[in-house]
């Protein structure tokens, strides 16, 4: 497993010749693409996940309007922040914020969320679950802020410790409308790596890409930030190297790669 480390400055241009791609939500695609292409890279964007508004947004908003009720607010990825955070200002002061990664409370900061409790073990559902301040919470009133659907863990055993949990979905997942652009970038060779953060997103890629392209895509290695989504990829006989969770952990294991020898021919 590759984690971010303290490390010397990274050279400019130290991911020279490597096209990356990046499988994330277009909203959360840019600014990790402008790290990889800080460091040389060539990103390419394709999005395996399409995220679309909540079905019902006046159940959104009635959560809002409601936030002073609850004690602690979790929000289970970057695409609930951006999509679940209330309108700026409106944060009550009493409300722990909670986030499963370092991605999801820059998301939250971004938007006048400070302080964001994140875990000290994974960066996932177990991990948060492991914080001290979700230990009892016997009294304690909780709001899951995630998209439509999702693993159930999390509430039943906030549940299972006391805690009163409503689930609030504000944001909608589909598969993308058209994968000929990433055969294309395949068949091409402009594909060196491919980083994937959702187990979701593989399944929709995998599902719809050529059988060529599959072949090309088990000829990269695939940098993945959590023991789930390795096992998945693994089980598809992908080549993949998993890294600590957030923009940091995958660019160590992109660079600790390129300084291993990059690819193979």
């Amino acid at each position: 497993m590759v984690h971010a480390l303290d490390r010397a400055p990274v050279p400019a241009g130290v991911l020279a010749g490597q096209g990356v791609l990046v499988t994330r939500p277009a909203r959360q695609a840019g600014p990790f693409a402008q790290k990889l292409a800080a460091l040389g890279a060539t990103p390419v964007i394709f999005p395996a996940i399409a995220i679309l508004p909540p079905a019902d947004p006046a159940a959104l908003a009635r959560a809002h309007a409601a936030l002073e009720r609850y004690d602690f607010a979790v929000f289970v990825s970057a695409n609930a922040a951006e999509f679940g955070a209330p309108p700026a200002g409106s944060w009550p002061a009493h409300l722990v914020a909670l986030a499963p990664g370092p991605g999801t409370a820059e998301a939250l900061a971004a938007l006048g969320i400070a302080d964001t409790r994140v875990p000290a073990t994974t960066f996932d559902s177990e991990g948060l679950l492991a914080l001290p301040l979700l230990a009892d919470l016997r009294g304690k009133r909780i709001v899951i802020f995630r998209g439509d659907g999702g693993r159930e863990h999390l509430a039943d055993t906030l549940r299972a410790r006391g805690g009163e949990v409503d689930h609030v979905a504000c944001y909608r997942r589909a598969p993308p409308a058209d994968v000929a652009g990433l055969d294309a970038a395949f068949e091409e060779g402009r594909i060196t790596a491919v980083t994937v953060t959702a187990s979701e997103g593989l399944g929709n890629l995998w599902s719809r890409i050529a059988e060529g392209t599959r072949a090309s895509w088990r000829g990269c290695p695939t940098f993945v930030p959590h023991p789930r989504i390795a096992t998945q990829a693994q089980s598809l006989g992908l080549q993949v190297v998993e890294t600590a969770g957030g923009d940091a952990g995958i660019i160590a294991g992109l660079l600790d790669w390129v300084r291993a020898g990059g690819p193979k021919e």
